[in-house]
C-alpha cells in the first residue's frame, strides 16, 4: 500500500478464548515475525462467509509466512455465546486460530466499524493496511508479498508451521444440516452443509438411505458418488420432479434426479455476482451470489439470493434467471418488487398467493404477492437490522432473533424457524400475533410438514426433530435487544462523511467507462438526514442532519473499481471492492464533524 503509518498493532483480547489453537494463547508476541491478517467476522453476516471463502487461497499459499487470526465479533445476542462460536468455526471450516470476543473488546480497540473488516500486521507488530468488505484478495496478495520481500531482506520475517491446532471430528450422520424436503416416496431428503452432501434419510428422519456426493468442496457434475457441492442449503421440487438445490458457495443453482442419481448444474457460473454483473439472461451465464434457499412459486423457481440481498428467479422452460425483487442495498423496505430493500433472505416458503420470506439480518418476516402489475414485498414481522429479541404478541411488536426458515402451515399462518432464540414461532395473518410453538431446539434453520406433524432441522444438534403441531403456544419471558455496537458521537449540523479507498499497488481507479466508484447513502429513520443521501459516485460527501433528531443509523454502500496500472496491457486483470456499512449515531454537542470509513487503505 502507498501509506504504511506506523501504528503498533493493539493486543488481541476477548473474554471468549481461543479456538483452533489446541488450548493454547495466543499473543501478538508470539506472532512476531509472521504477517498477521485479522478478520473481524460474525457468523451471521453472509459477506463475512464470502470473506472466509476469499482468504482460502491465500492462506493455503503463504502458510509459512501468514497467520490469519478470526476475531468473532458478534452482532446477534446469539452470537456471544461460546458454543455458539465453537459450532459457527466448525460449520464454516474456519482453518485458522480464531479469537472469540463477545464483549467487541478488539473490535473497540482496533476502531473496527463494519463486519467484515481486515487489518493487516507487518512482522515487526505495525498495522500497516485495513480493508472493509468483499474483494480484496487480490490486494492481500500483492501486499503480502511486498511484506514477505521486505521483511525477509530485513532479517525480520519468520518462517514455519502456523499455530493453527484442527478440532477433533465428531461422527454424527448429518453435520450442521441446512434445509430438508419430504420427497414423494416418503423420505426427507437433507442438505447435509459442513458435508457438502445431500443426504435421503429414511421416513424415521434418522436412518440414511444413501448420500449424494463425494463430500469434497467442488463444482462438479455427474452420479451420486461423483458430484461434488460446495455448503448446499434450500431445496424445493420442480415440476418434472427434480429436486433444485441452492450450492449456496458455489454461486450456483443445482439439479438432482432422484430418480437417477444424477446431478446437473442449472444456474450460474460458479463465480460470485459483483455490482455491474448482469441481472438476467442464460441461467448458465450469469453469475449468482449466494443462493439460500429455493421455492417454486407463481410458474418460477425464486431464488433467495442472501449475498446480494434480492430475490431472483429462474425459469426451467427458458432456461433463464432474472433478478425479481430487491436493489441490493441491505435493509428493510417494502414497495414494489424491484424497490424493495432486503437483508440476506434465507428462506422461502411458497402459498398459492404468497411467497413468505425469512429475512434473515432484519430479524424478519416478509412476503411477496401479486398486484395489478407485477409483484410487492410487505412486511409482516419485523422493523430492521438493529432491532431482535423474542417477544410474542401483536406483529408490529413481536421480535425474532435472525429467523433462517418459513414454512406454510395449513391453516394459512407461518411457522418460523427462528434460529438464533432456538425456538418454533408461529405468524397468524388473521390475527396479527406472532406466538411461540416449541423452545430447547438448537439453531433451527428450516422445518417441513409430514404425516400431520412438523419435522425440524436442528442444524446446531445435526439431527431433523419431528414435533407434533402444538395447538396451543408456549409462554416465553419477552426480552428485547439492540445490536451492542457503542454509538458514534457527532456533532449537529452538517457531517463530512469520507469513504478511503487506497488503490493496491499497481493498480488504479478503472475510469475508461466513466467513474468506478459509487456511494449510496440512507438512514434510519429517514429523518435523521435533511441533506447528502441518495447516490453518488463521489466517495466523499458532506450529510445535512436535521435538526432535534438525536440518533439513528447511517446506511452507507460503497463500490470501487480498480485496475492494473499497465499502459501495454489493452485488457488489464480489474478488481471489485465494495462494503455496506450501518454506523450507530448519536447526535451530541462536542461530536465528530468527520466520519471516516476505510474500503482499503489507511486514513491518515
Amino acid at each position: 500500500m502507498a501509506s504504511r503509518a506506523r501504528v503498533r498493532a493493539p493486543e488481541l483480547i476477548g473474554r471468549g478464548g481461543w479456538l483452533n489453537t489446541g488450548g493454547t494463547d495466543l499473543t501478538l508476541t508470539d506472532l512476531r515475525g509472521r504477517i498477521v491478517i485479522l478478520d473481524f467476522w460474525t457468523f451471521c453476516c453472509v459477506n463475512c462467509l464470502h470473506v472466509l471463502d476469499e482468504l482460502r487461497e491465500l492462506e493455503e499459499k503463504h502458510r509459512d509466512t501468514v497467520v490469519i487470526v478470526g476475531v468473532h465479533s458478534p452482532k446477534f445476542v446469539h452470537e456471544a455465546e461460546h458454543q455458539a462460536v465453537v459450532d459457527a468455526v466448525e460449520r464454516y471450516e474456519v482453518h485458522h486460530p480464531v479469537l472469540d470476543d463477545p464483549e467487541l473488546a478488539t473490535w473497540k480497540q482496533y476502531a473496527v466499524r463494519a463486519w467484515p473488516t481486515l487489518v493487516v500486521i507487518d512482522p515487526e507488530g505495525y498495522v500497516v493496511a485495513q480493508h472493509a468488505g468483499e474483494g480484496h484478495a487480490h490486494a492481500l496478495e500483492t501486499l503480502v508479498a511486498q511484506l514477505e520481500a521486505e521483511h525477509a531482506a530485513k532479517g525480520t520475517l519468520r518462517r514455519g508451521d502456523g499455530p493453527y491446532v484442527p478440532p477433533e471430528p465428531v461422527p454424527t450422520e448429518l453435520r450442521f444440516p441446512g434445509k430438508a424436503l419430504p420427497l414423494p416416496g416418503g423420505t426427507f431428503l437433507v442438505s447435509d452443509t459442513t458435508r457438502h452432501q445431500l443426504v435421503e434419510l429414511a421416513a424415521d428422519g434418522e436412518s440414511v438411505v444413501r448420500r449424494i456426493g463425494a463430500g469434497e468442496r467442488g463444482l462438479t457434475d455427474g452420479t451420486s458418488e461423483r458430484a461434488r457441492f460446495s455448503e448446499p442449503q434450500g431445496l424445493a421440487l420442480l415440476p418434472d420432479g427434480t429436486v433444485a438445490v441452492a450450492d449456496t458457495v458455489n454461486h450456483a443453482l443445482r439439479r438432482f434426479d432422484p430418480a437417477t442419481g444424477e446431478v446437473t448444474t442449472l444456474a450460474g457460473t460458479g463465480r460470485q455476482w459483483w455490482q455491474g454483473s448482469p441481472t438476467e439472461g442464460p441461467a448458465r451465464e450469469v453469475d449468482l451470489s449466494s443462493p439460500w434457499d429455493v421455492a417454486w412459486f407463481a410458474g418460477r423457481l425464486w431464488i433467495a439470493m442472501a449475498g446480494v440481498h434480492q430475490l431472483w428467479t429462474y425459469d426451467p422452460e427458458a432456461g433463464t434467471v432474472r433478478a425479481a425483487a430487491g436493489t441490493t442495498n441491505e435493509g428493510l423496505v417494502d414497495g414494489p418488487a424491484e424497490e424493495a430493500w432486503f437483508a440476506q433472505p434465507s428462506g422461502l416458503a411458497a402459498t398459492e398467493d404468497r411467497l413468505w420470506i425469512a429475512d434473515s439480518e432484519t430479524s424478519a418476516v416478509r412476503y411477496v404477492e401479486r398486484d395489478g402489475k407485477g409483484f410487492t414485498v410487505r412486511t409482516a414481522v419485523g422493523t430492521g437490522l438493529f432491532d431482535f429479541g423474542h417477544r410474542d404478541g401483536a406483529a408490529d411488536q413481536a421480535l425474532l432473533q435472525h429467523p433462517l426458515g418459513v414454512t406454510a402451515l395449513p391453516d394459512g399462518s407461518v411457522a418460523i424457524s427462528d434460529t438464533y432464540n432456538h425456538a418454533l414461532r408461529r405468524y397468524d395473518p388473521a390475527t396479527g400475533e406472532v406466538s411461540t410453538l416449541a423452545t430447547d431446539l438448537r439453531e433451527p434453520s428450516g422445518a417441513v410438514l409430514a404425516d400431520g406433524d412438523i419435522v425440524v432441522v436442528e442444524s446446531a444438534r445435526h439431527r431433523l426433530t419431528r414435533l407434533r403441531l402444538p395447538e396451543e403456544a408456549v409462554r416465553v419471558d419477552a426480552v428485547a435487544h439492540r445490536t451492542q455496537r457503542a454509538a458514534t458521537d457527532i456533532a449537529p449540523g452538517t457531517l463530512r462523511l469520507d469513504v478511503v479507498f487506497q488503490a493496491p499497488e499497481g493498480q488504479k481507479l478503472d475510469t475508461r467507462y466513466g467513474p468506478s466508484t459509487r456511494l449510496l447513502v440512507s438512514s434510519t429513520p429517514p429523518e435523521l438526514l435533511a441533506g447528502g443521501d441518495g447516490a453518488g459516485t463521489d466517495l466523499s460527501r458532506e450529510l445535512v442532519l436535521t435538526e432535534g433528531v438525536t440518533e439513528g443509523v447511517l446506511h452507507v454502500s460503497a463500490m470501487a473499481a480498480s485496475c492494473d496500472d499497465d499502459p501495454a496491457n489493452e485488457y488489464p486483470a480489474c478488481h471489485v471492492h465494495q462494503q455496506d456499512w450501518g454506523v450507530p449515531v448519536r447526535i451530541t454537542e462536542g461530536g465528530a464533524n468527520r466520519l471516516p470509513l476505510v474500503l482499503a487503505g489507511m486514513d491518515d
